[in-house]
């Protein structure tokens, strides 16, 4: 086994490439988080409460706003917490088939692709001057996808918020398996 940082891990014999992508090592981080979704959920819960309380008709037209929100938000905060927690990201090949899974706690759908029909399979670019680039790699959020490639008319991207050189590390493992299994 071939480990890349403390995050990435790479198993190569002969007919099989494996390579799983820890969504995170940051237990402070992760800690951070959920004290950031606890605040998040007070903070609704009283807003909540003070709703019925409110007779005047606009001010419970702007907390109803205010909620829609803040709904919202709580939903991707607590995805973004269970998938730092429990989720990681599974590439193998193995038999000519390239398969991916977003696994959360041992569940999640297996995407299978024909090597043959996969193309344009790069390396995406992530400049720290672009605001959505920097969003996508905050811990906070679940994206910030570092490879892509197109097979037959959809795109397909994973190796969530990988450094530069995990993701040339990873697209070169892929690329010379996937050379060689031919």
């Amino acid at each position: 086994m071939k480990l890349l940082g403390e995050r990435i891990s790479i198993v190569k014999k002969q007919s099989l490439l494996s390579i799983v992508i820890l969504a995170t090592n940051d237990k402070r981080k992760l800690a951070m988080l959920f004290l950031w979704l606890l605040a998040w959920s007070v903070c609704g819960v009283i807003v909540m409460i003070n709703y019925f309380q409110i007779t005047n008709e606009k001010a419970k037209l702007f907390l109803i706003i205010y909620l829609s929100f803040w709904i919202y938000f709580e939903v991707s905060i607590i995805r973004a917490f269970i998938w730092r927690k429990f989720g990681k990201e599974k590439i193998w090949i193995k038999d000519g088939i390239f398969r991916y899974q977003r696994e959360v706690n041992g569940k999640g759908k297996i995407k299978e692709f024909t090597p043959d029909l996969m193309r344009e399979f790069k390396i995406l670019d992530v400049r720290p001057s672009n605001l959505i680039d920097s969003l996508n790699q905050s811990f906070w959020v679940r994206g910030g996808e570092r490879l892509e490639f197109m097979h037959q008319t959809k795109t397909q991207r994973f190796g969530m918020q990988i450094s530069d050189e995990q993701a040339r590390n990873v697209f070169n493992e892929i690329k010379d398996f996937i050379a060689r299994s031919r």
